[in-house]
């Protein structure tokens, strides 16, 4: 445990909680939070939204990138193997791909670098690994655990987000008082089976598998196939979790931090899920996302399906990447609307991955970078809308 010099304080006029019954001449609160959003924070009201500037200067800024553009800028999204998918984002501790599968996998794959997380964008088709058989379909997360043998054969064309612990694994988080059973049961994570499906697929013929480690790629050849098990017993396995199994934590007086929403983590970052819940519906609440610096965090969103209801002129397929060092937050017809109280429901799902480490994009998602995102909070730019 961290100790972290404490002192609660405050000046001027303020509200008694964070989030909710502003001050009328302070309506723009602004989060300075440190250890994302477990660590001290204070809550500052402003005359004006945080995001408000005009000019930007410099590589630290907002940044989206438009995923659906990657092939017709040249880079090939739809690959044989998931390990030649392009990376978008990447540091240390993960990796950051979309990946299209159009055909049935002819070699078999395995991550020595770490596990992987699947999230089917689109499409679905039948997964092979080590443990068996399972069928995935649009909104499935995959959790495949490092150097597992595995292949897909799709029955639609699939596209996958892709996202590496790099020499780590993926855990659940810790529900603390609410117990294990919020926000999805364990009982709902499906595990492959050794069925009738499984088995059909074991043959005689020269396989061969795609090893990746440190980055580089080995290959090995089997004279037969080998998924090739007849059963297995333990704790260890692909486990698959579908985002309609997430029943969001809600509070109608208070809007709470995306942690709250924290789906998996790895040792240096975390993966959210936002889904449809009810917006806040006491008056004094905030009914936004709040803007916040989050300092020690670089935060990333895909953006699956829906209404995004914190940012305009989002698409699904598209990323935006707000790395850590400045104050961001819902654009200002978002923001509008939420103290309007306009909506009563989200209706938006999205990943976000939010990691300890700085990200660097690469020269692929340069490529489809909108550069005129980072003045997209400005009010004469939403107006045009």
């Amino acid at each position: 445990m961290r100790n972290w010099i404490k002192f609660p304080a405050a000046q001027g006029t303020h509200s008694r909680q964070a989030h909710a019954d502003f001050p009328e001449e302070g309506i723009y609160e602004r989060e300075l939070g440190r250890s994302g959003f477990f660590g001290p924070a204070t809550h500052m009201h402003h005359k004006h939204a945080p995001t408000g500037w005009v000019e930007w200067e410099g590589d630290l800024r907002p940044r989206a990138f438009d995923l659906n553009q990657l092939e017709s800028q040249g880079t090939a999204v739809a690959t044989a193997c998931p390990f030649d998918a392009p990376v978008i984002l990447h540091n240390a501790h993960c990796q950051y791909r979309l990946w299209q599968c159009n055909d049935a996998m002819t070699t078999l794959a395995r991550n020595a670098d770490g596990d992987d997380l699947l999230f089917i964008h689109e499409g679905e088709g039948e997964l092979f690994c080590d443990y068996g058989h399972l069928s995935l379909v649009q909104g499935d997360y995959v959790v495949i655990p490092r150097s597992t043998l595995w292949r897909l054969e799709p029955s639609q064309p699939m596209q996958i987000l892709m996202i590496e612990a790099t020499n780590d694994s993926y855990q659940l988080p810790d529900k603390g008082m609410l117990g294990g059973h919020a926000i999805f049961d364990p009982a709902v994570l499906d595990t492959p089976q050794i069925n009738d499906t499984f088995l059909a697929q074991q043959d005689e013929n020269t396989w061969q598998v795609e090893v990746k480690r440190h980055q580089a790629r080995s290959r090995i050849t089997y004279p037969f196939n080998p998924l090739d098990a007849i059963g297995w017993h333990g704790d260890l396995s692909v486990v698959r979790l579908n985002w309609r199994d997430i029943r969001p934590l809600m509070s109608h007086r208070y809007h709470l931090p995306p942690s709250a929403h924290t789906t998996f983590v790895a040792a240096r970052f975390v993966v959210c899920t936002f889904v449809p819940r009810p917006i806040e519906s006491d008056p004094g609440a905030l009914k936004v996302p709040f803007y916040h610096n989050n300092d020690d965090y670089d935060e990333v969103l895909f953006y699956h399906e829906g209404d995004f209801f914190s940012r305009d002129n989002i698409e699904k397929g598209m990323v935006t990447f707000h790395p850590a060092g400045f104050t961001h937050g819902p654009h200002p017809k978002a923001f509008a609307t939420g103290r309007a109280h306009k909506k009563t429901f989200t209706d938006e799902v999205a990943v976000m991955l939010d990691t300890r480490d700085a990200l660097t994009f690469t020269e692929a998602a340069g490529r489809v970078e909108n550069p005129d995102y980072v003045y997209s909070w400005r009010p004469e730019d939403n107006d045009k809308d």
